[in-house]
C-alpha cells in the first residue's frame, strides 16, 4: 500500500467514501422520537456527547494500533467493551466496511490480511480498531487520523439529523461550525487515555442506542 497524501484524507472524509456510516444515526434517531432532542441546542449537547464518547471509547484504542499493539487483540478488547448490542452491531458493520473498501480501493498487504481476518470471523472487526489499520497503514499522521475520527463521529450525527428533519442542513452546518472548540477538548481531555483506561462514558448516549431496535419506525440501523 502506497503512503497516501492530503489527498488520500480528503478521500476518506468524502461523504461517498462507501464505509457504510450514514447507515447509523449513533443514537439520535431514538432520542429525537423520545423527544430528547427538539431544539439545536439539544442537538449541538447531544453531538458533543457522542463526540465525547468517541473521544474517550474509541480514540485509546486508534492510539494503541499507532504504538504498535496487535490489532487482534486490541479488536477483542474492544468487543468486551460494548455490551450494548445495538453499538456493538454498529460498530462491526462499519468496520468491515471500511476494511473491505479500504483493501479494494488501497491495496495493500497488511490491510488485506486485516480484511481476511475480519471476513473469516477470526476477529469482530470493530470501526476503531480497523480505523486504526487503516490510517496507519496509509502513513496519515497520528494526529491527524485522531481528529479524523472526532470529525467523523460529528458528521455522521449531524448528517441522520438532517435526514429525520431534526434540523435543517443550514442550521446543522451553523452548529457544526461552532464546535471546533468543543472537539478539541474531547480530544485532549483523551489524549493521555491508555486502552485500559478507555470507557463508555455516556450512559444516556447508552440507552438511546439500546431503544432503538424497539422504535415502532426507524430510518436507520443504529
Amino acid at each position: 500500500m502506497e503512503k497516501t497524501g492530503e489527498w488520500g484524507v480528503w478521500q476518506l472524509l468524502d461523504s461517498t467514501f462507501p464505509t457504510g456510516g450514514f447507515a447509523h444515526s449513533g443514537g439520535v434517531e431514538a432520542a429525537w422520537q423520545q423527544g430528547w432532542v427538539r431544539t439545536s441546542a439539544e442537538l449541538e449537547a447531544f453531538v458533543l456527547e457522542s463526540v465525547k464518547q468517541a473521544a474517550h471509547g474509541v480514540m485509546p484504542f486508534v492510539e494503541a494500533v499507532y504504538a504498535g499493539r496487535a490489532a487482534a487483540e486490541l479488536d477483542h478488547y474492544l468487543d468486551t467493551m460494548l455490551p450494548n448490542h445495538v453499538a456493538n452491531r454498529a460498530s462491526r458493520a462499519q468496520g468491515h466496511a471500511l476494511i473491505s473498501t479500504a483493501e479494494r480501493v488501497f491495496g495493500g498487504e497488511a490491510v488485506g490480511r486485516m480484511r481476511l481476518e475480519v471476513m473469516a470471523e477470526r476477529q469482530p472487526g470493530h470501526w476503531g480498531v480497523m480505523f486504526g489499520v487503516v490510517m496507519r497503514e496509509l502513513g496519515i499522521a497520528r494526529e491527524q487520523a485522531m481528529r479524523m475520527l472526532l470529525f467523523l463521529q460529528m458528521r455522521g450525527v449531524f448528517s441522520a439529523a438532517v435526514r429525520l428533519g431534526a434540523v435543517g442542513p443550514l442550521e446543522a452546518q451553523r452548529l457544526q461550525a461552532g464546535m471546533a472548540a468543543g472537539i478539541e477538548t474531547c480530544m485532549d481531555a483523551a489524549r493521555e487515555l491508555k486502552v485500559e483506561e478507555a470507557a463508555q462514558c455516556s450512559p444516556l448516549l447508552e440507552l438511546w442506542q439500546l431503544s432503538q431496535d424497539r422504535l415502532y419506525s426507524r430510518l436507520f440501523q443504529s
